[in-house]
């Protein structure tokens, strides 16, 4: 795999402004989801399953119960932050809203 930039600070603040509750921190994007039951979060986990392995491009998840939790990094680039992280971000956020 080829090296990949990583985003500026800036490009980063301004791309969070789009993405409501993901926050930038120790060089990834991250965010958790809380749902209804173990059951809706799970379905969750899988729906961004299927968009992440369309895109090539995996999350780090962590699920408890009727939470999950992302973290969102590009290894080709140092494991820092990349337009990939932001496109999967934004996936993830049109698969958060439907219901």
């Amino acid at each position: 795999m080829s090296r990949v930039e990583p985003l500026s600070r800036e490009a980063i603040e301004a791309a969070l402004a789009e993405l409501p509750g993901w926050t930038y921190a120790d060089d990834r994007l991250q965010k958790t989801y809380t749902f209804g039951s173990f059951r809706e979060a799970v379905s969750f986990i899988v729906r961004i399953a299927f968009e992440a392995e369309q895109l090539n491009h995996h999350p780090e998840l962590h699920n408890v119960y009727n939470r999950v939790t992302l973290a969102l990094t590009t290894h080709a680039a140092g494991n820092r932050v990349t337009a990939r992280d932001m496109e999967l971000a934004r996936a993830i956020e049109r698969i958060a809203w439907v219901k």
